[in-house]
């Protein structure tokens, strides 16, 4: 048998009549930059996140980059980051000019370890991103008293978590303001790249929708050095189309990451949390520990099992950033993440004769 990684075609199969219609209806009205598909999903969105403003953009990256210019975060400030995120989080505050801090996340979350945020804080530090990675949110109420205390700003890195839930709030609704992203492998992705900025600040909201816009607040007037990055009419479009089952899907996951939790069994392998009522995991990747991981990626991938590494370079040690002369054993939670991960097939539409083959295959691994 073989199981991909990945598969898009349960959920486009199952709306494929909504999809169509979504592209009839934006070549028909021959508008394809910030028109009514954006501005229509921009407060569907924002009302299923719970707040009061979305803007779409280019990318999740465009989305934090743009936060943080929106802030005035810039040159001779610091941000704290985790240590263990796709490099985006850390890139965009480079390209504002500002320096990351790496903070280490803790082993059994994979996020942010609060308990060592306060001594990475210094004069400089004008901000803490908090990244909810592969699904599970951060612990947001620790983030934001930290944060309160510093007299600090919050953002979220949500392009891992759409539709998650902290205590019952949705990821983006819990800081300053979030960044979403709608790459297509995400749980809410559009066809190509996309993004959005949500937040409860409606003067934030407009300086971001004016920053993405050439600094442009009406056309022609300038009044920031702005950029481009905005959600095109046809990516609007479709992600109007998912976004009523998001919730759905997302559920979907959550039983298939129950099945892998309670069926795997081998002591080789150290399981991710299940979902509770106080983090709604929404299983973006489901990734699993093991400190033979080579090995065990190459005995999945052997017996048809696709997998992906999530990730195997900590942001510290790529050559990107070696610029903060950091070395290997500087952050060893990160890199001990890095050494021992394997994100295992989790979709929309996997069967449960594909998730019990991944199990007995799993179970039946010697190392």
């Amino acid at each position: 048998m073989k199981v991909e990684f990945c598969s898009f075609k349960p959920m486009h199969d199952e709306i494929k009549n909504k999809l169509d219609e979504a592209y009839s209806r934006v070549l028909n009205s021959n508008y394809f930059i910030r028109g009514s598909e954006c501005e229509q999903f921009e407060k569907e969105f924002a009302t299923f996140c719970g707040v009061k403003h979305c803007v779409g953009v280019g990318t999740g990256l465009d989305a934090i980059y743009l936060i943080l210019k929106a802030l005035d975060i810039g040159a001779g400030d610091e941000v704290i980051v985790p240590s263990n995120t796709f490099i985006a989080t850390a890139l965009a505050v480079s390209y504002a000019g500002a320096t990351p801090i790496f903070v280490e996340p803790t082993l059994e979350t994979f996020n942010i370890d609060t308990t060592k945020i306060e001594q990475k804080i210094t004069a400089k530090t004008k901000a803490i991103i908090a990244v909810h990675l592969q699904g599970r949110m951060a612990d947001m109420d620790e983030v934001n008293r930290i944060a309160k205390k510093h007299k600090l700003k919050v953002i979220e890195d949500a392009a891992q978590a759409h539709g998650a839930k902290y205590k019952g709030y949705r990821a983006g609704s819990l800081s300053d303001a979030a960044a979403f992203s709608f790459y297509p492998g995400k749980n809410l992705g559009a066809l190509g790249d996309g993004g959005c900025v949500v937040t409860n600040n409606e003067q934030l909201a407009s300086k971001v929708r004016a920053l993405s816009n050439y600094g442009s607040d009406y056309k022609y007037h300038h009044i920031y050095k702005g950029t481009n990055s905005r959600l095109d009419e046809l990516q609007s479009a479709f992600l109007r189309a998912k976004l009523p089952y998001l919730d759905k899907w997302n559920n979907y996951r959550r039983k298939v990451a129950k099945k892998y939790i309670q069926g795997i069994k081998n002591p080789l392998i150290k399981l991710p949390l299940l979902s509770n009522n106080i983090y709604e995991h929404i299983y973006h990747v489901f990734v699993v520990r093991c400190s033979k991981r080579d090995k065990l990626e190459k005995y999945l991938n052997e017996n048809g099992i696709l997998t992906v590494k999530h990730y195997p370079v900590p942001m510290h040690l790529q050559q990107a950033y070696a610029d903060l002369g950091l070395k290997k054993g500087d952050l060893p939670i990160a890199e001990e993440i890095s050494n021992t991960v394997l994100s295992l097939p989790m979709f929309y539409g996997i069967t449960d004769e594909q998730v019990n083959f991944v199990i007995e295959t799993i179970n039946n691994f010697k190392g």
